[in-house]
This record gives structure tokens, C-alpha cells and sequence, in this order.
């Protein structure tokens, strides 16, 4: 985390791109209220004065690692990103359309592979967890998906913010958080953009954007 932390402290504009899924993708589930990624650029490009940098999400609903691998060149690299912020795993974790795990951790190496060529910093992410009793084609994979993003973290030496474990420790507000069973609602964008901004030591109360209230 110290190496995306020593890119903020730097003069030099960056560009950010957020890569994944419809739960990066922020639509519908949100009923209008801002996603993570947009208060993140509340955050970094008004109030840490980064206005030069550039913040872009691509992510697309419905996605998994095959599509961020079949679209990458357009959705990423055209960008030419100091870092990427990686969530994904929802749609492969599903036994009915998903991708298997084996296949799952080869992608994400070849994702992170990728993005390093390009010179950009990669972080994974876990993902918001399933609400209980729900989902129950992917609930019981859930876990072990998030085990490989965490795998593949520490065998790249990768920065890693584990909102998937964040979450659990938090499992009296997991229900309202959600849109559904495994969309954040408004709030559980808050609480996305809120653990980032801990990860990387820019969470200041003083701040508008650190002081939503979070059920």
C-alpha cells in the first residue's frame, strides 16, 4: 500500500482506472446516489487537490475475469493508468454461469501481469459478500474466490483491500448496505469508498466526503 501512498504524495497528475464488475459498475442498485468510484474522485481530485489527475471506471455488469481479459486492451491500457483498482469474483464465484477457480486464479495473475507491463500499479480487491441464505449459487463458493484474490495479492507482494473481510467483521449492517443479494445499495458504496480511504491513509472527518452517515 506504501508504494500507491508515496504516487498520492506526488506532484505528477495520475490516472486511475477501476476495472470489473456491476458492482464497480455502481448503476441501477445505487437508485442515483453516487458509487465508490465517484466519491473516490470527490475525495482525491477536489478535496486532496488532484485536480489534474483522472479517474475513470470501466467496469462493466455481468462481467468476469474472462471479459476484464478479453476487453482489457480498450477498457484499460488505452488509458496508459498508474494504478488500477481490480474488484472482480461475484459472477466467476456462480456455479451456473461462472468461471471456474483454477481458471479464475490463472486470470487474475494474467489481469495483474497485464497491468504491470503497462507500468501501472494493480490493487485487488475482495468484493462486498453475499447477503446470508441468498445467492445460492454462488454462496458457497464466495469464500474460496475471495481466498484467491487474496492468494494472488501476496504471491505478487500486491497492495490488497479486503472489503470482503471488512464486511464480515461488520455483519450487523451487511442487510443495510445491500440493494440485493449481493449489490451495495447507496450506502454500501460509502462504506466501499470510506475502507479505501482508510487503506490508504487519506480518511479525514473534516472532510464532507468522510462524513456520510453509514448505517
Amino acid at each position: 500500500m506504501e508504494r500507491v501512498k508515496k504516487r498520492l504524495e506526488s506532484d505528477a497528475p495520475l490516472t486511475w482506472v477501476f476495472y470489473g464488475d456491476s458492482i464497480t459498475h455502481g448503476a441501477r442498485h445505487t437508485f442515483g446516489q453516487r458509487d465508490y468510484t465517484e466519491l473516490l474522485a470527490e475525495r482525491i481530485r477536489f478535496e486532496l487537490d488532484r485536480t489534474m489527475d483522472a479517474i475513470i471506471n470501466t467496469a462493466i455488469g455481468g462481467n468476469t475475469t474472462r471479459d476484464l481479459l478479453g476487453g482489457f486492451d480498450w477498457r484499460v491500457a488505452r488509458f496508459r493508468p498508474d494504478v488500477v483498482f481490480l474488484m472482480i469474483g461475484m459472477n466467476d464465484c456462480s456455479e451456473d454461469d461462472g468461471v471456474g477457480i483454477e481458471e479464475f486464479e490463472s486470470n487474475l495473475l494474467k489481469l495483474t501481469a497485464k497491468t504491470t507491463d503497462l507500468g501501472a500499479l494493480p490493487i485487488l480487491q475482495t468484493t462486498c459478500p453475499i447477503l446470508p441464505g441468498q445467492a445460492a449459487d454462488r454462496a458457497p463458493h464466495f469464500n474460496a474466490y475471495m481466498d484467491v484474490i487474496r492468494k494472488v495479492a501476496d504471491l505478487q507482494k500486491l497492495p490488497l483491500i479486503d472489503h470482503a473481510k471488512f464486511w464480515q467483521e461488520h455483519a450487523e449492517s451487511h442487510f443495510f448496505w445491500m440493494s440485493n443479494a449481493f449489490h451495495p445499495n447507496g450506502h454500501g458504496h460509502k462504506a466501499l469508498a470510506e475502507h479505501i480511504c482508510r487503506c490508504l491513509d487519506i480518511h479525514d472527518e473534516t472532510f464532507p466526503s468522510c462524513r456520510f452517515f453509514i448505517p
